[in-house]
């Protein structure tokens, strides 16, 4: 006879250490926080050891919760994919959890091709801004700056290197716009909450400083920013992949401006498990083509 531990309390530890978070858990199941407090502890009295330990406001695995939670990941995973076999096989759509800016500027103009060469496969985007939980439950697959998670494999895209981009008309207007006369033009700048206003990261790393009337306004998105170079209200930093339609259109002209690398990156992402199915596997092959 098998000795198992309790299975609800596997199930609610699992979407627990997922989540990293036990209200969200509970949110999830459709139980109370409590409720899922009390399953925790009866599975660590089961195992007589503790699965999750409090740092801060954080909540963290410990060496066994980890553990627990790897292996019981992949069981649930092959017990979603049986339940898909027997109930009418494959799902019909994937869903791509995506940064909102990466599908607006580059892969829905592109995203045609793939239907094109895969009409049998129907990709259902969901956008994000900040990185989501890697579940299951949220998407297949993931484009986002995270690389760390043990069950998921992990394929580089794109290394983010911002280009100075404006309206053909700004030129137009200024005699030459470089080094030394960019403080003459209004600057679009982004506040990113990782590393903080794109022109000052600009600046520090071109050895570059603006004069203290510099005239700068700022957007909380790439995407406004982008847009308003277009519209020919000053100077944009843009990924550079993201513009080159609109530099390839005359909606946007790169300036002959440093560029720079703002270390974050662009990562595709699955579950190491399913890379062989052919759907995602027919993705994979289609986007690293494309990038």
């Amino acid at each position: 006879m098998r000795k198992i531990p309790p299975l609800r309390a596997l199930q609610v530890f699992e979407a627990a250490a997922r989540q990293q978070h036990f209200s969200r858990a509970a949110s999830e199941l459709c139980i109370t926080p409590s409720a899922v407090s009390h399953q925790i502890k009866l599975l660590e009295e089961h195992f007589s050891e503790q699965l999750f330990k409090r740092d801060g406001r954080q909540l963290k695995l410990t060496a066994k919760g980890t553990l627990l939670y790897k292996e019981l990941s992949q069981i649930f995973d092959a017990l979603s994919g049986l339940n898909q076999q027997i109930s009418g096989g494959e799902t019909p759509e994937l869903r791509l959890a995506v940064y909102s800016s990466f599908s607006v500027k580059w892969l829905i103009p592109r995203l045609g091709l793939f239907r094109q060469q895969h009409p049998e496969i129907n990709i259902r985007l969901n956008m994000f801004t900040d990185d989501p939980v890697l579940s299951d439950s949220v998407a297949d697959m993931f484009i986002t700056g995270s690389c760390n998670h043990p069950a998921y494999a992990c394929q580089l895209l794109h290394k983010e290197r911002l280009i100075p981009v404006c309206h053909p008309e700004l030129i137009a207007r200024s005699e030459n716009i470089n080094v030394e006369t960019l403080f003459e033009q209004p600057l679009l700048a982004v506040d990113e909450e990782l590393t903080g206003i794109d022109w000052e990261l600009w600046q520090k790393a071109n050895d570059v400083t603006f004069p203290a009337g510099q005239q700068q306004h700022v957007f909380s998105h790439i995407l406004m920013a982008i847009e308003a170079a277009i519209a020919g209200q000053g100077v944009a930093l843009a990924s550079d992949f993201m513009v080159d339609n609109d530099i390839a259109t005359n909606r946007l002209v790169a300036l002959d401006l440093p560029d720079v690398y703002t270390g974050f990156e662009f990562n595709f992402m699955c579950k190491k498990h399913r890379l062989k199915e052919p759907s995602i596997a027919a993705f994979i092959d289609w986007i690293s083509e494309q990038i």
